[in-house]
């Protein structure tokens, strides 16, 4: 697989001597490198060209090497700059440091130690960006996502992920909630050639839209009131990497445009932002909806839905799938005794005889979600079906709740009722089994916890 390995320099140096030595010698060391023998040339190739790292010469002819350092910057905050400045020169270097350089190099120097200055400096750009990232809790554990599932449609998913991932096509993943497209899409993360880049999810509909357009494309310092400083949007920090943009169905109008002009021309627009900025992002979306269904009703942009289904995987309920049900009960049974720092647990037969049978409205995540109660719930080595929130009488686990024959309803009031009955219930019961902690007994539910209070003041709940 071909890795982001090669590292590409700017060269701003005048004498022309002194830049075919350092393009030799950054070569040999594994670095591609292109020379610009003015200040005004070096900004020209900055506003083109696409590079780790700048090293300028301070004076030049034209735009000297603090106008280089500034357009730089001005095009990649992050981006490291180090500044070659003569002997006696170093109040000019120093004013290099204060505009934003990374550190600045005295001639003559050691060109090993030019190569140390440089390593260094895209290392430090690797941990910020990554430091970034993590402070938004979106950096997972590198290589191949755990697909668990022996049924034969997994498997055809499976394949079909080995042969797009190497690809920069844009890929739509389609099924409904809880089915885990968001694990579909970190394992074609994983199996392409920007696995050792970043990474970056966000989901489209639990950011409030006026908010979006700044978290996809960052913003300028004084684009509106609140911003004191520049800030790089998940476009940017996912450079080179993947874009996962779960719940695309529920982006504004009015972002869609803006989003398919990403798509299309690798380009983003800083909200309060006067040029446009490159990018380079392999694009995978999802949505729980059908979108074709959205274009019909006017409620996706066509063009948009044409560019993010060039190639449309469905992943299915899990439903569809039941012999996939015992791998995974296994999987997150054993996933969340350790987490919970228990010891090793199995479930009974019953148990699984009663998960074979339920109808997984929620799919895996409320497969999980089911499991990881019972845990909290479980004393013995072994996770019985009493543990779990659903009837195991004579009727079966059909539905969460059982509506009185003398009772005439329609059918949409007795679906009403019995969501009712089966949300009070599974709330009750999930704070008991947390103790009354509403914070993990809305995580345990997939909620907000605003949503959990809404929900036990409507019913009640002390």
């Amino acid at each position: 697989m071909i890795k982001y390995c090669m590292r590409s320099i700017l060269i701003v140096e005048d004498k022309e001597s002194m830049s075919r030595m350092l393009k030799e010698s950054l070569e040999t060391e594994g670095f591609e490198s292109t020379i610009a023998s003015d200040g005004t040339g070096g900004i020209a190739e900055l506003r083109n060209g696409d590079f780790d790292l700048v090293l300028t010469d301070l004076n030049l002819p034209g735009s000297n090497g603090i106008d280089v350092l500034k357009a730089s910057k001005e095009r990649d905050p992050l981006r490291p700059v180090i500044v070659m400045t003569a002997f006696g020169s170093i109040e000019t270097a120093v004013d290099a440091m204060k505009e934003g350089a990374f550190d600045f190099i005295t001639k003559p120097f050691n060109v090993d130690h030019l190569i140390l200055l440089i390593n260094r400096a895209l290392e430090n750009r690797r941990i910020v960006t990554e430091n970034i990232l993590m402070k938004d809790e979106i950096l997972f554990e590198k290589g191949m996502p755990e697909i668990i599932g022996k049924s034969n449609v997994i498997k055809e998913i499976a394949e079909v992920i080995r042969r797009v991932a190497p690809s920069r096509t844009t890929v739509l993943l389609q099924g409904k909630s809880g089915t885990g497209k968001e694990l579909f899409a970190r394992a074609i993360h994983a199996l392409s050639d920007r696995s050792d880049r970043p990474f970056v999810p966000i989901n489209c509909a639990a950011i409030p839209k006026d908010l979006l357009e700044s978290e996809f494309f960052g913003h300028e310092k004084g684009a509106f009131t609140g911003a004191d400083s520049r800030k790089l949007g998940k476009f940017e920090l996912a450079s080179e990497g993947t874009m996962f943009l779960d719940e695309i169905g529920e982006l504004d109008k009015s972002l869609q445009a803006k989003l398919l002009r990403v798509i299309q021309e690798g380009e983003i627009d800083r909200v309060g932002g006067t040029k446009p900025v490159k990018v380079d992002v392999r694009v995978i979306a999802a949505s729980n909806r059908d979108l074709s269904d959205a274009v019909a009703a006017g409620e996706f942009r066509e063009d948009l839905f044409y560019r993010i289904n060039v190639f449309p995987i469905t992943i299915p309920p899990l439903r569809e799938r039941p012999e996939d049900i015992p791998l995974l009960a296994e999987f997150f049974v054993k996933k969340h005794s350790a987490s919970a720092s228990k010891g090793p647990k199995s479930l009974s037969p019953e148990a699984l005889d009663l998960l074979m049978r339920l109808e997984w409205r929620g799919n895996v995540r409320e497969l999980e979600n089911l499991i990881e109660r019972a845990l909290i719930m479980s004393d013995g080595d072994t996770i019985g079906p009493s543990l779990f929130n659903v009837p195991t009488g004579p009727a079966g686990p059909a539905s969460y709740i059982d509506i009185e024959e003398t009772e005439h309803l329609t059918l949409e009031r007795a679906s009403k009722k019995a969501s009712r009955a089966a949300e009070d219930k599974m709330i009750r019961r999930t704070l008991k089994a947390t103790s009354g902690n509403k914070t993990k007994a809305a995580a345990l539910l997939n909620v907000s916890y605003k949503t959990l209070l809404t929900k036990i003041k409507e019913y009640e709940i002390s």
